[in-house]
């Protein structure tokens, strides 16, 4: 869809007469979409469209009324509240120590597995294969990272210590789960 300059000046004359996308791609032809149009006008930062009819500017809104004031039940007298503010001139340390908050430690204990862990063979993800460990090891955002790259199982992406890791029996999962909360 080619946008030519006497395309994009009748774009422009229509969208400020009101017409829709669909009305205008209709009037433009030649295989203009309503979506190419909306992607034209974006492009062009055309302002908001006028109405059919009407003017761009907003519609006048009526003037607020002053709200009536506000009367209590004869049930209900006034109250009120007294409230002091004291300056606080302890540190959060001393507050944490008044308290005797004590951190909460998030850890999962995972299961044992026995084996010996495999020697990495530090593969990029360039030089993994069908048949090696797409077991990721490090942090992707730093240069150390890498795969670990031994000979992967049968039908599995990992070797046997990492498919070990990697797939876990549900009771164990949850028994895991549990004791961490």
């Amino acid at each position: 869809m080619n946008w030519t300059d006497e395309r994009v000046e009748k774009l422009k004359k229509l969208w400020a007469e009101g017409l829709s996308a669909s009305q205008i791609a209709t009037q433009l032809g030649g295989g203009v979409s309503r979506n190419a149009v909306i992607g034209k006008v974006h492009r062009l930062c055309l302002p908001g469209r006028a109405k059919a009819g009407g003017t761009t500017a907003a519609p006048a809104r009526a003037p607020k009324r002053p709200a009536a004031p506000v009367t209590r039940a004869q049930n209900y007298p006034a109250r009120t509240v007294t409230r002091t503010v004291t300056p606080r001139t302890e540190s959060t340390t001393t507050l944490k120590q008044d308290l005797d908050l004590q951190p909460i430690e998030n850890t999962v204990e995972l299961p044992i597995i026995s084996g010996a862990l495999p020697v990495s063979k530090r593969l990029t993800l360039t030089d993994l294969t069908e048949r090696t460990c797409k077991w990721p090891v490090g942090d992707p955002m730093t240069d150390d990272f890498h795969f670990c790259g031994c000979d992967s199982m049968d039908n599995s992406p990992y070797c046997k210590y990492h498919a070990k890791l990697a797939y876990q029996p549900v009771n164990e999962r949850r028994k895991a789960a549990a004791a961490a909360r």
